[in-house]
């Protein structure tokens, strides 16, 4: 885990720290469907990472946001989120406005798709010192089914900022109270948050009101933080 960039197997892309304009580009909804192979524990539900860096005041568009995001990697079983999740460098050691993306297949981290655009987030602020083990134990959690909200649950996105990290867990629909509810308490659970941690619930509407309310530049914040 202590490798200068993120590298996957099977033909994924090398995504570095550095500079991505070497990545060769993966379309996830173009790879044939994963095989789980004799012995695995295959997910409900299939994965897709991403990773995406840049500053919030670097796009313009949804279509500029949406060719930064980098496929590098899936996975459908236990052992293939394990064998991909190993070959990443640890959160805190990403420099500022790096992103990490675990979504179900099929949804982009974008307010836009169709599977958010309804949907909301619950955001929280993490020291860096947290963020490994935070980052580690949501991703668990959402893998495991333990949020128990059906397909409510989109993806898990960790920012890197400073001097804090944002861990938010994106769910389909922002006027469904008892599953956000219950994501929330999962989410203090799982993580061991003491009462002192805020969790903010914010609509992707909200969001997505405020960017056509701001100048261009400013609303270069088609960012999924």
């Amino acid at each position: 885990m202590s490798s200068a960039k993120f590298e996957t197997s099977k033909g994924y892309a090398n995504v570095s720290d550095s500079d991505e304009s070497e990545t060769e580009e993966i379309d996830p909804d173009k790879l044939p469907a994963l095989e789980i192979q004799p012995g695995e524990h295959k997910l409900q539900y299939s994965y897709c990472l991403w990773y995406h860096k840049g500053s919030m005041t670097k796009f313009k568009s949804p279509n500029d946001y949406s060719k930064s995001l980098h496929c590098i990697g899936r996975c459908a079983s236990v052992e293939q989120f394990w064998s991909l999740y190993c070959h990443l460098v640890r959160p805190s050691t990403l420099k500022p406005y790096r992103e990490l993306h675990l979504f179900k297949s099929g949804i982009k981290p974008m307010w836009e798709d169709p599977s958010n655009v309804k949907g909301g987030k619950w955001v929280i602020r993490l020291r860096k010192t947290k963020i490994d083990r935070a980052w580690e134990n949501a991703c668990m959690a959402m893998l495991g089914e333990q949020f128990l909200v059906g397909p409510e649950i989109c993806g898990i996105v960790l920012s890197t900022r400073f001097p804090e990290d944002l861990l938010c867990v994106w769910n389909r629909t922002s006027t469904d109270q008892s599953s956000i509810n219950r994501i929330r308490d999962t989410l203090r659970r799982v993580l061991n948050l003491p009462p002192n941690i805020a969790v903010d619930y914010k609509p992707h509407c909200d969001c997505l009101k405020y960017l056509k309310a701001v100048p261009a530049p400013a609303a270069s914040a088609m960012t999924s933080s």
